[in-house]
């Protein structure tokens, strides 16, 4: 499975600001932001970026996933303190 069309099937089924994808079929590294995740615990997080992918994983397009949420005030927090 191809990243940027991974990426595109994700924005256009969930309300995100950003998402960030890296890997291969191997294993996906997902990072998405976006206030849909605002007071949600982590389980509802990731069910939410699971959701439309499950089709690929059944079909073993996508073996592994690594999903980091984060709303978009949690963001800017995480990039102020990785650049200092």
């Amino acid at each position: 499975m191809k990243i940027e069309k991974l990426k595109l099937h994700i924005q256009n089924n969930v309300p995100l600001e950003k998402i960030y994808l890296k890997g291969n079929k191997d294993h996906i590294h997902i990072i998405a932001i976006g206030n849909i995740f605002q007071n949600m615990k982590n389980i509802e997080k990731q069910k939410i970026i699971y959701k439309p992918l499950t089709k690929y994983i059944i079909k073993k397009k996508i073996h592994a996933i690594t999903i980091e949420t984060f709303t978009i005030k949690e963001w800017e927090k995480k990039k102020i303190k990785n650049y200092k």
